[in-house]
């Protein structure tokens, strides 16, 4: 496996899991609208606290999935391309309230990175 597709692999995994298991309560500079945790950000979007768990399952998911992918390779195009779909879905939220680009650039540099990771 070319070590550039691991890197890739482990950068966005270990990442979603740090976001979602480690900062959800948090303040960071990235997060949408006023938000100081990831609760308080999928409010500012609009969008329920059951939509936020949903996503949180999925990205939490989709980033153990892409660790299996070191040794399951077959699992890392559909791991990759779920997760950049949600950055996607990020980058629009992002838009939707008005961010300076600077809070959507984590969600547009995960989207690059499974972009790469699915068409390696």
């Amino acid at each position: 496996m070319p070590y550039l597709l691991i890197l890739l692999q482990l950068t966005v995994a270990l990442g979603i899991l740090n976001v979602w298991l480690l900062r959800s309560g948090r303040a960071t500079p990235y997060r949408g609208g006023a938000a100081k945790t990831l609760r308080e950000e999928f409010a500012a979007y609009g969008l329920p606290f059951w939509f936020m768990c949903l996503v949180g399952v999925l990205k939490v998911g989709l980033a153990l999935a892409l660790l299996a992918a070191l040794w399951f390779r077959i699992v890392a195009q559909p791991a990759a391309l779920g997760l950049g779909l949600l950055m996607l879905g990020a980058f629009v939220m992002h838009l939707k309230v008005k961010d300076p680009v600077k809070k959507a650039l984590p969600a547009i540099a995960v989207l690059a990175m499974c972009t790469a990771i699915v068409l390696l």
